[in-house]
């Protein structure tokens, strides 16, 4: 019997019964805290709308620049405005399915992370859905609505092309924030108070990404194009939408490209994960 369970899922679905153990107990969690926000719903309203507001600002800096400026680094506004919104919600979808990992380096000093690995469910599931916020939507929202404007005032030639790239930049992007976020708890199992470390790769770098490329220096644009690749959550792809010259002269066929830079990053910060899981000690309280 043994030998046939081996023979009949091997490696390969001892993985794939670990990845379906971990989306149900990330759903199971989720939806708990789900029904603990709706229990208050005026303070999810009022919470959300607060989000909406905060995250608002950032576009509202930008049409005060535009108020005296008709470019921003050659871009018009609702250029700007594309860009803005392809990153602000690749990663509020991303924070709102994993926001939750900035406070692992806190489950690490006080200990409570053990809690967490007698349970009889992966510890990064657990980690993704605690304290699930519901009211991150705001940041949703707010992004899809500046993105609405962009695409409502840009003159461009919606070939299916660009129609086919526009969920897949979202799609993607949101899953190499994913892996940011996941990456840098990782990170947190070794230094322990990073959270700061991590929420400038993360919340720093989608305000970077709200803004054209050209108005930055060569090295930077370097940076997260080879390094740590936040360019192809919308720079790269958004330069084949908008007919704009791509960053560093890039083949055109990197705009296409983005799904398997998400899908590479997520396979690193996989292994960069259970490095980190296995160097954890435990504070011995």
């Amino acid at each position: 019997m043994v030998g046939g369970e081996e023979g009949g899922w091997g490696e390969g679905g001892v993985r794939g019964g670990r990845l379906g153990d971990g989306v149900r107990a990330y759903r199971l969690i989720v939806a708990m805290w789900i029904r603990s926000t709706m229990a208050y719903r005026v303070s999810f309203v009022m919470t959300t709308l607060g989000s909406f507001l905060a995250t608002g600002l950032d576009f509202i800096a930008i049409l005060l620049m535009f108020s005296r400026v008709d470019a921003l680094g050659g871009y018009a506004l609702p250029e700007i405005a594309l860009l803005y919104g392809l990153s602000s919600l690749s990663f509020g979808l991303a924070d709102l399915a994993i926001g939750s990992m900035d406070r692992l380096g806190r489950r690490v000093r006080d200990g409570t992370l053990d809690s967490l690995l007698v349970r009889p469910a992966p510890v990064l599931a657990q980690v993704a859905a605690d304290r699930f916020a519901l009211r991150r939507l705001g940041r949703v929202l707010q992004g899809s609505l500046v993105l609405g404007y962009g695409l409502a005032h840009l003159d461009l030639d919606w070939t299916a092309g660009r129609l086919l790239l526009m969920p897949v930049m979202i799609l993607s992007g949101g899953l190499i924030f994913c892996a940011v976020f996941v990456a840098g708890a990782a990170f947190q199992f070794v230094a322990q108070d990073a959270s700061e470390v991590q929420n400038a790769f993360t919340y720093g770098g989608t305000t970077l990404l709200q803004y054209p490329p050209t108005v930055f220096g060569t090295d930077l644009v370097r940076g997260v194009t080879f390094v740590l690749p936040l360019a192809f959550v919308n720079w790269v792809p958004a330069s084949y939408v908008l007919g704009r010259p791509y960053p560093l002269d890039l083949p055109a066929w990197t705009a296409f490209a983005t799904p398997l830079v998400a899908a590479g990053c997520c396979a690193l910060a996989g292994l960069a994960w259970r490095a980190g899981l296995r160097t954890y000690r435990s504070t011995g309280s």
